[in-house]
């Protein structure tokens, strides 16, 4: 049996090692022992305490391993991804780091690994659809834009992050980078906000983030590309709030004698009321358009993915939906369905049709439904 080390038993490193431990020998590991005793009490996974950011006990814990999957927090997505590069194992990463990695290209190669890279559900998905059809039409518009939102609206933000907090916040001061005419745009986040209307939620708040990272270089041929963020009418005037008033300044300020950083302060709170609990109901949303010419015909393609809460499984949406996007990849590595040696971002991976299908197959079978829609223009 082939085994597999998971690096982050948060929520969603939680939700892909229950779901590879169907097939495969796998391990977690987290510097967080409560999170590692959810897994190790309920089920046959295998724990360990580790701190990545130590590459000596990395490199002895990922030895014995065929694939690494790395689920840490982005700051420290960029050392642990290098490290396990070096240790010459096969990755499958959704730290979303914010450093470009593609340089990394050659290195994953001199060390005969496979790289893929932003292997969640956004980016992700919207990667890999575009790459396939990218392949299909000449694409002239792209643009995406998702949500992870909790089902009770609770005041004063209406959000509770399904994922790192202090991931979140970099959508928030991140400036957003997207493609209009072929130009590079680099526009504040948060901008450009408008209300657009969706089935089984009703109306919702899209703002500029910068969700297109790779797709700006690897898919230059197509001119004009976006992606939105989306929460509940409202929010992110709070944000931009405290943004202006200073509350998310990273420079220290003097209170009371002490050097205090605001945004310190604020994430700590933000931390707190965002927190998501084990059995919070919620819901990934996300729409994903395509416009373009296939074999002459001008059409727009849509792909509208809607996911709740598993109240069987207790598993979150987010986690369901990003966690086995990457489960699928890593499951496909494994079944030797995709082998080049490199660093991948999910469109390179997606312009192959096998791959393309062997995602969407795995994803459906966990019940994780892109519905496609197509129409002439």
């Amino acid at each position: 049996m082939k085994k597999i080390i998971i690096l982050g038993a948060g929520m969603v490193g939680r939700a892909m090692a229950i779901d590879l431990s169907a097939k495969y020998d796998v391990k977690s590991v987290d510097i967080d022992t409560d999170a590692l005793k959810i897994l190790s009490q309920n089920y046959s996974i295998e724990t360990e305490k580790l701190d990545v950011t130590n590459a000596n006990l990395l490199s002895k814990a990922i030895n014995d391993f065929d694939l690494v999957i790395s689920a840490v927090p982005g700051f420290l997505g960029l050392q642990t991804m290098k490290n396990v590069i070096k240790n010459k194992k096969n990755l499958v990463d959704i730290s979303f780091l914010p450093e470009d990695v593609l340089d990394l290209d050659q290195m994953a190669k001199d060390h005969n690994v496979t790289v893929i890279m932003d292997c969640g559900v956004a980016p992700g998905m919207p990667n890999i659809i575009a790459g396939y059809h990218n392949e299909l039409m000449e694409i002239k518009n792209f643009e995406y834009m998702v949500g992870g939102l909790p089902i009770v609206r609770k005041f004063p933000f209406e959000y509770k992050a399904p994922f790192s907090p202090c991931d979140v916040i970099e959508e928030y001061t991140r400036p957003a980078r997207y493609v209009e005419n072929h130009k590079k745009i680099v526009k504040p986040a948060m901008s450009d906000t408008e209300l657009i209307e969706f089935d089984h939620v009703g109306t919702l708040e899209a703002f500029n983030s910068d969700g297109l990272r790779s797709l700006i270089e690897t898919l230059s041929n197509i001119p004009n590309m976006k992606e939105k963020t989306l929460r509940y009418p409202g929010h992110i005037k709070m944000i931009q709030a405290l943004k202006a008033a200073g509350f998310l300044d990273s420079k220290a300020i003097k209170v009371k004698g002490q050097s205090v950083v605001p945004f310190d302060v604020t994430s700590e709170i933000l931390f707190n009321s965002w927190k998501l609990g084990p059995e919070d109901k919620e819901f990934t949303i996300m729409r994903i358009i395509l416009q373009g010419t296939e074999n002459g015909i001008e059409k727009e393609i849509v792909y509208d993915l809607f996911d709740e809460y598993d109240t069987e499984t207790k598993i979150s949406s987010m986690a369901r939906t990003t966690g086995y996007t990457a489960t699928a990849a890593a499951d496909m590595l494994l079944e030797n369905v995709f082998t080049q040696k490199g660093m991948f971002p999910p469109e390179l991976v997606g312009k192959n049709p096998k791959c393309f299908e062997f995602i969407l197959k795995y994803l459906k079978e966990r019940n994780i439904n892109y519905f496609k829609t197509e129409k002439e223009l």
